[in-house]
């Protein structure tokens, strides 16, 4: 069995060249997911000092003009999905309110 006869269950291609280029890719993809998912850890861990030092000043646990800002910054960048996006990154931050 080649290469060729496992591409279309592993990667959807019809040649070994394009089952190469995709399987590369999907690698790069792996790759960046896992920076992503520890950017977004990271950014958890932040958000939490941050909400930790406001309740701990008699503030509110959330800054809703400031979750505003943060929605804004993903759609003007990533469009109408980057909004989505924004939503759930704050909820994963700081949960329902």
């Amino acid at each position: 069995m080649t290469a060729l006869d496992l591409a279309p269950d592993r990667t959807g291609a019809r040649t070994d060249a394009a089952a190469d280029v995709i399987t590369g890719a999907r690698e790069r993809i792996d790759a960046l997911d896992d920076r992503i998912i520890g950017l977004i850890q990271e950014r958890m861990a932040v958000s939490s000092v941050i909400q930790d030092a406001r309740i701990s000043s008699g503030g509110r646990r959330v800054n809703l003009a400031r979750e505003m800002e943060v929605l804004g910054h993903y759609r003007d960048a990533l469009g109408r999905p980057g909004t989505s996006l924004a939503m759930t990154l704050l909820e994963l931050c700081r949960g329902r309110v």
